[in-house]
């Protein structure tokens, strides 16, 4: 199976994100109640903008992009060093949904104007559920890509390198926007960038681990 996804990284991503997609949808026809209502005083604090769908929207056709310039113009270790914490993470924060049922109730009542933002996000309450919410997947994803852009070696060339403060400023958009919009708590993006960070952390130290391995293997045994 590791020697077919090397061979075929796009058919794995396009499984996970039938796996990823499935999963989701299943969580949210299931979980109409939650057991946790996820709150605190700063949710009460941040005013609601419907403006901010514009970075969260960003956040949906960032990630493929990510994955295919790195697949296409990058060296392939820093494509599967953003695909392991990526894909990984998202899994615990499903699996994490299915154990812990969450939500919340931040939501305005109503969204007035028939300006494109407002139909945006009258759209977008339709359409998602207020549950599935902790840890936030858009924060976790935003950062976890935030992260690949500072560290690929793609992002120091010349050309590329407007791309590292561009990926920082659409990162921390994207997460003030799920606050903007009262898609996600306070609790949720905090919970969404710790998990992010962890498992950078994580696959760094597997990956420095697996360095010395592959040396020793390349070198040519004394007699």
């Amino acid at each position: 199976m590791r020697n077919w996804c090397a061979r075929h990284p796009v058919g794995f991503m396009t499984l996970y994100a039938l796996f990823y997609l499935t999963f989701f949808a299943l969580l949210e026809k299931t979980v109409t109640v939650p057991d946790l209502w996820v709150h605190c005083r700063l949710d009460d604090m941040i005013p609601f903008c419907k403006y901010a769908i514009v970075p969260y929207a960003a956040w949906f056709p960032w990630i493929p992009f990510t994955l295919f310039y790195l697949l296409y113009k990058a060296p392939r270790r820093d494509f599967w060093r953003l695909c392991l914490p990526l894909f990984g993470g998202m899994t615990l924060a499903l699996l994490f949904y299915a154990i812990v049922p969450n939500g919340l109730a931040l939501r305005p009542a109503y969204v007035p104007g028939q300006d494109i933002f407002a139909c945006a996000v009258r759209r977008l309450y339709r359409t998602d559920t207020p549950t599935n919410v902790c840890p936030s997947i858009h924060v976790f994803n935003s950062v976890t890509l935030m992260l690949a852009y500072l560290r690929s070696t793609c992002f120091a060339a010349p050309r590329r390198r407007w791309m590292r403060p561009a990926a920082v400023v659409l990162c921390l958009s994207i997460t003030a926007s799920t606050m903007l919009l009262k898609q996600h708590s306070v609790i949720d993006v905090l919970f969404g960038a710790l998990l992010a960070l962890a498992l950078d952390y994580a696959a760094a130290v597997l990956e420095r681990q697996g360095i010395p391995e592959r040396r020793s293997r390349r070198l040519p045994q004394r007699i």
